[in-house]
């Protein structure tokens, strides 16, 4: 199925599964060792591995099929341009004015390194974990639209008005509202809790699309 999850082996994605998962515990575990920090929730210290792995499987799984250049193109930029969205209602990005940028290498794995300061008029809050999610998220909308079977530009209004497009973006919005994109620290519980689920669930709608075999199956 083109631009779905594709066929390949399950083995071979569980071994890629499991070998990042032990590279991560491997990094965390020397991340404890070595940085005295009290841990109240653990999940917070899994948060973003979760993120990171299930937007990497869903890269890796999901093809697109074939396309025209144009359409290729187009669906490109409309992959960049929901990246950039979800970066600045999230917080990653905003504008603002300053100078310099600090990067915070005592977070835990997946936190941190944490880029913070001032990219020529952007203020910037960069977390590893949001950017490798949003860009598996706007990798899917290309992989989307790239493969979308009426217009490019039916299929943007589609990927744009989707629960599994929107989704993430209201999650965003909450989260950076609760402070959840400024730091491990800052953010609460529930905005860490509601983003990851979301997210997870968002990945895995633009991954199956069963908005799209519904569809299909109506017609």
């Amino acid at each position: 199925m083109s631009g779905a999850l594709t066929a390949r082996p399950r083995r071979e994605t569980v071994g890629v599964l499991a070998a990042l998962t032990l590279a991560e515990l491997a990094a965390l575990a020397a991340y404890l060792a070595s940085v005295p920090v009290a841990i109240t929730s653990s999940r917070y210290l899994l948060y973003p591995f979760v993120w990171l792995n299930v937007g990497a499987i869903a890269v890796w799984r999901v093809s697109p099929g074939p396309a025209g250049r144009r359409r290729r193109w187009l669906a490109a930029g409309a992959g960049a341009a929901y990246f950039l969205g979800l970066a600045a209602v999230s917080g990653v990005v905003a504008v603002g004015t300053g100078s310099g940028v600090t990067v915070h290498w005592a977070l835990p794995p997946g936190w941190g390194p944490m880029v913070m300061g001032y990219v020529g008029p952007l203020r910037v809050a960069a977390a590893p974990y949001r950017i490798g999610g949003y860009l598996a998220l706007a990798y899917l909308v290309y992989a989307t639209l790239a493969d979308a079977e009426a217009s490019l530009v039916g299929g943007l209004v589609g990927v744009f008005t989707c629960v599994s497009c929107t989704l993430p973006v209201v999650a965003a919005v909450v989260s950076s509202l609760a402070g959840g994109a400024v730091a491990v620290g800052t953010a609460s519980a529930l905005s860490s809790d509601a983003a990851t689920a979301v997210f997870v669930l968002a990945v895995g709608l633009l991954a199956w699309r069963p908005d799209a075999a519904v569809g299909r199956w109506l017609r």
